[in-house]
């Protein structure tokens, strides 16, 4: 279980997990499982800021560091994390093992969906962005550096490291419903949520023992939202 501590995880990353760190809520779910919706509300509950995928956009330069730690050539995701309470989304769902074994008393929250209807939101949004680069790649000029930088990250650690270099339906489903499974094996049932879409703040207060807000749980990066938080700029 990932509470052994950071020597005994199976880890594909080095030795990372062996120095503390101050994360209090590690999100271990895919993107398209409601992960904007989550960093936002844990920001609310004051465990933010909370590191998501949109952090990354904001901070051109973790692109390079995510893109070295995906293909081994780093072993350091501190920098990345520094000032953070929280995590959700990928890129840090790809070390969600390894951010808990540094993290003990933090809280794993797997965000979930059904199956076809998550692979059907990823299909439309980031799956089709990173086809689409994957079309253009090839072309110096095609895309701006900060995208291509960007990009590259994403294709390493989602598509060949995480999806195996495959986003067919078939492929993608079975890759998201094994990591769902390991979580669930791995993680001890007092430190685990399993989350999905709609179940609002109450699961998520009573796992962190804060109040529940008045106001209601965020509802954010729809489909149709995607393209104004991630644009896809060439």
């Amino acid at each position: 279980m990932i509470e052994d501590g950071a020597a005994n995880v199976s880890s594909r990353h080095g030795k990372r997990g062996q120095r503390s760190m101050t994360l209090k809520v590690i999100g271990a779910g895919f993107g398209r499982t409601g992960t904007l919706s989550l960093k936002l509300a844990l920001e609310e509950l004051g465990l933010g800021p909370c590191y998501h995928m949109i952090e990354v956009i904001a901070h051109p330069g973790h692109d390079a560091m995510w893109l070295a730690l995906a293909k081994g050539e780093s072993s350091d995701w501190r920098p990345m994390l520094q000032g953070y309470a929280s995590t959700v989304d990928w890129p840090t769902t790809y070390i969600w093992k390894e951010l808990a074994a540094a993290n003990p008393q933090a809280k794993i929250i797997l965000t979930l969906r059904d199956p076809e209807a998550w692979y059907e939101s990823a299909a439309a949004t980031i799956f089709a962005r990173m086809l689409d680069f994957e079309a253009l790649r090839a072309s110096p000029g095609a895309v701006d550096p900060a995208r291509r930088r960007h990009m590259e990250m994403i294709n390493t650690l989602i598509v060949e490291k995480t999806f195996g270099g495959s986003l067919d339906k078939d492929n993608a489903i079975a890759v998201f419903n094994a990591h769902n499974e390991e979580v669930r094996r791995l993680v001890p049932p007092a430190r685990l949520l399993v989350y999905e879409t709609g179940e609002g703040w109450d699961p998520l207060c009573a796992l962190l023992g804060v109040p529940v807000p008045a106001t209601p749980y965020p509802k954010v990066n729809t489909t149709g939202d995607f393209a104004s938080h991630f644009p896809g700029k060439r």
